[in-house]
């Protein structure tokens, strides 16, 4: 998913930026971009929630306590 390249966040942006200003077309196009806004945050934090977590660092033993590395 690519936040910077969805179409629906370029027509908002587009939409909102060619209006008149205080018109109604122009308060439905901002609504409809921070609409479409929430919609690309609520998929990016479902991305980074899905990201596995990192293993922890040990906490006892000569192994693992002072360097953690991981492949």
């Amino acid at each position: 998913m690519s936040i910077t390249n969805s179409p629906s966040v370029s027509a908002a942006v587009s939409g909102a930026s060619n209006s008149m200003p205080g018109t109604v077309s122009n308060a439905a196009s901002l609504l409809m971009l921070r609409k479409a806004l929430d919609v690309q945050e609520s998929g990016a934090v479902a991305l980074l929630d899905a990201l596995p977590q990192a293993p922890a660092l040990a906490t006892e033993g000569t192994l693992g306590r002072n360097l953690n590395t991981y492949a």
